[in-house]
């Protein structure tokens, strides 16, 4: 009783009256005398099978839990958009593969309203969005800017993949293919058609940015899609801006404004920030 009084700093008094509240507490006995010396039981022995457990148990939960980002393997859930994912996050995933082997990554392919909402509800980690988003309670990490062009399919004596001029009064009542309402990409373009007094004939509404591109190139008319995503791609697409008004969005990084981020997050958003910087 003494030396295990020493060992957690206590009197051996105050150990003996916890020994006998907590034999209490499980109605049995824990120790009997046996001449000068106290003998534990068959149900001391047993609770201290249960001891060890416990203990060990809550070792690994604090091991799990630890905010060591080179320790930290508990899943990391990352949402970003299909276009992005596609055209940008090659290299920049294949770095947090190699730097960080230990974690189980997710990634969630999302728009951004819907990313918003995860990060929100504690569903995501991290996202990559597009702007403006509410901030509240919300960490926002500016990535780049990217234009939005004019796309339609290439005609006889287009230079295909070239970037030329267009006036607005040439896109009024065109047939267009665009992104869905309330959606941040819908809200920009029907911004900037609004400004430039522009009226589509919008005859249909996709989330997938390749789904669109292909109607584009089978020649059902115009679209509005990131510059990124269709520069490279097929040599059939003509690409325009209205000269004066650039159209342009902003990507950012997204996680959740609390007491105790995870140091893990803030490593794999410095990560991705310094590799998409690079490009």
């Amino acid at each position: 009783m003494t030396q295990a009084a020493e060992r957690i700093h206590l009197s051996p008094a105050a150990v003996s009256l916890q020994l006998q509240g907590l034999a209490a507490e499980l109605n049995t006995e824990l120790f009997v005398r046996s001449g000068k010396r106290l003998v534990p039981t068959p149900a001391a022995l047993r609770l201290a099978e249960h001891a060890r457990a416990v203990v060990g148990r809550m070792k690994e939960i604090r091991e799990e839990f630890v905010n060591d980002p080179s320790k930290d393997a508990r899943p990391f859930h990352f949402a970003t958009g299909a276009t992005t994912l596609i055209y940008r996050l090659g290299t920049p995933l294949r770095l947090l593969r190699r730097q960080f082997p230990q974690i189980e990554l997710h990634v969630t392919v999302a728009a951004t309203e819907e990313m918003i909402s995860g990060i929100r509800e504690g569903r995501f980690d991290l996202a990559l969005i597009s702007l403006p988003v509410m901030h509240k309670n919300l960490k926002i990490i500016p990535l780049f800017d990217e234009e939005l062009l004019v796309v339609r399919l290439a005609e006889n004596g287009d230079r295909a993949n070239h970037i030329s001029a267009i006036d607005a009064e040439q896109l009024n009542g065109k047939p267009f293919l665009l992104y869905p309402k309330q959606s941040n990409m819908r809200t920009l373009i029907d911004r900037f058609f609004e400004e430039l007094h522009i009226i589509p004939r919008v005859i249909m509404e996709a989330s997938d940015t390749e789904a669109i591109k292909r109607l584009v190139e089978s020649g059902f008319g115009y679209s509005i899609l990131p510059e990124y995503a269709v520069k490279e791609s097929n040599k059939r697409f003509q690409l325009f801006r209205v000269p004066g008004h650039k159209l342009i969005r902003r990507q950012a990084l997204a996680m959740a404004e609390t007491h105790h981020s995870r140091a893990l997050t803030e490593s794999v958003a410095g990560l991705l920030r310094k590799s998409l910087s690079k490009e």
